[in-house]
């Protein structure tokens, strides 16, 4: 069980345990109060959980093992949230929201550095890092809302400067929010919005 502000997350198997970037991210979110908000890849549910303070949030992942954790904490935290599984957008097909949250697959990675495991997919972001990153941008737009935003974790091994072009490019008024360093790279919050 770890501790973030008054939330108590339960850490589970084969789940991506909350470190460094999850932190980045809920430290930088900017929820307003009653917004619709999405956040892909929801691990633990830490992220949505903080979320869940100020908006509706709905939560997503791929892992099985991930959807039955987030339920758990949400349980736990007494927070609102409708978690469901499946690939980036497709669990939620049609719809909107004001603000869209994802803490990205980022690391650079080869068939060597996989293990098979479910939980490759929390960081596996192919040979450059961008795989999921770049399927992410091209079908974000799809389901924001006018005006709506985006907050995305991202690493310097994965061409932060590429993420916020392409943002630009796609109508985003794009910028980090928030950064922290290690000793190896960089981690960003990319906060995008759509005028």
């Amino acid at each position: 069980m770890i501790k973030y502000k008054n939330f108590k997350i339960q850490v589970c198997e084969n789940v991506y345990a909350p470190a460094e970037d999850t932190f980045l991210l809920a430290d930088n979110l900017k929820v307003k109060e009653g917004d619709e908000v999405l956040e892909i890849g929801t691990g633990t549910g830490l992220v949505a959980i903080v979320a869940a303070e100020k908006g509706n949030v709905t939560a997503t992942d791929i892992n099985p093992y991930a959807i039955e954790c987030a339920v758990k904490n949400a349980k736990i935290n007494n927070a609102n949230i409708r978690i469901l599984q499946g690939d980036l957008f497709e669990p939620v097909k049609g719809e909107k929201f004001d603000i869209i949250l994802f803490n990205t697959p980022y690391l650079p990675s080869s068939n060597e550095d996989l293990t098979g495991e479910i939980i490759d997919k929390a960081w596996d972001g192919g040979e450059d890092g961008r795989t999921i990153i770049d399927r992410f941008l091209k079908n974000v737009k799809n389901h924001l809302k006018k005006g709506g935003r985006i907050q995305i974790v991202q690493s310097s091994l994965s061409n932060i400067e590429k993420t916020i072009e392409k943002l630009r490019n796609m109508g985003f008024h794009a910028e980090i929010t928030a950064s922290e360093r290690f000793f190896y790279e960089e981690i960003v919050v990319i906060t995008g919005e759509l005028p």
